[in-house]
């Protein structure tokens, strides 16, 4: 009995006329869905949030990536300095990365 299942799967034979080309185009469609659907969003808000950081400026208020809220005081590079709180003496330099959002006053984007 067990030789006839070992058997039966060795003799298989594809038939005549069918070809790997529908499979193909199929792999291609499926590769193609999952690329707009997945990787193109995102590559689409990573290039958004790489504008935005680099469009930051003194004076800017900014969210961290950590939830601290504060102002940036200097950009040098890929470096700014952001002062924390209402105490003037929290000054912490800090990747831009590290940087969530922007909050520009109304007046300044006018």
């Amino acid at each position: 009995m067990l030789s006839m299942f070992l058997n039966s799967g060795t003799t298989a034979e594809v038939p005549a006329g069918v070809s790997i080309v529908p499979t193909i185009v199929m792999l291609i469609f499926w590769v193609a869905i999952i690329y707009f659907l997945l990787f193109r969003p995102q590559k689409k808000q990573q290039k958004q949030m790489d504008e935005l950081r680099n469009s930051v400026k003194p004076g800017d208020n900014i969210m961290t990536t950590g939830g601290f809220y504060g102002v940036v005081l200097d950009v040098v590079d890929d470096t700014v300095i952001v002062e924390f709180g209402n105490n003037k003496n929290c000054r912490i330099p800090m990747h831009k990365n590290a940087i969530a959002e922007v909050e520009r006053d109304e007046e300044e984007e006018e």
